[in-house]
């Protein structure tokens, strides 16, 4: 994961390229429109990153891991798709693959207590606001559902655009915001269950 100390990549700049890694189809740095869409598409990224983690140090790696990863395979995006699912769809991947690496993980409690250590001061600001009890029932949720209610409620998409971004069907996407929506909803009123995971075996 890359370092919170580490700033964001700037498109607009040349990037210093690992050695052996492939260029782009431009030869070097990003094109101006490639950078152009992707310093636009980050406060939506910032905000979808957010809701995914639950907390805004670890959404800000996550958006920067994939600004990185956007700059080194400039060369698969296709002119004329839509940039936003191509950055939310990268965002994902990489977010499941953290998911996986930390089930892997989860015998280690030291690492997992300074991780969440990390959020309190967050948690802290967000019970202020009244957020604290919808951002940790939102972490409740399983991923696949997660996803879909972020996606669909929070930054606007289309089901037809976010199950593109899930690479699902559209009523596989339908099903799973409502099972995320009653879920949700259960938490928040103090009935929350496991029912949402076991729905989510099911999509």
């Amino acid at each position: 994961m890359p370092s919170r100390n580490k700033p964001f990549p700037d498109p607009l700049s040349p990037r210093q390229a690992d050695p052996g890694e492939p260029a782009s189809s431009g030869g070097g740095p990003a094109s101006a429109r490639f950078s152009d869409q992707l310093v636009a598409v980050l406060p939506r990224l910032r905000r979808f990153a957010r809701g995914l983690t639950g907390s805004a140090f670890e959404a800000d790696d996550l958006v920067q891991a994939a600004c990185e990863r956007a700059l080194t395979r400039e060369h698969q995006f296709q002119e004329g798709t839509r940039f936003d699912s191509w950055m939310f769809r990268i965002v994902q991947t990489i977010w499941i693959d953290q998911i996986r690496a930390r089930d892997v993980r989860k015998e280690e409690p030291e690492a997992e207590g300074e991780r969440v250590g990390t959020n309190e001061p967050m948690r802290r600001v967000e019970a202020r606001l009244g957020l604290a009890e919808v951002s940790e029932a939102l972490k409740q949720l399983p991923p696949e559902q997660r996803v879909a209610l972020l996606l669909v409620t929070v930054d606007g998409l289309s089901y037809k655009e976010a199950a593109a971004v899930a690479e699902v069907p559209v009523g596989t996407i339908m099903s799973r915001l409502a099972r995320a929506r009653v879920a949700l909803q259960a938490r928040l009123e103090g009935g929350g269950s496991s029912g949402s995971r076991d729905d989510a075996e099911a999509d």
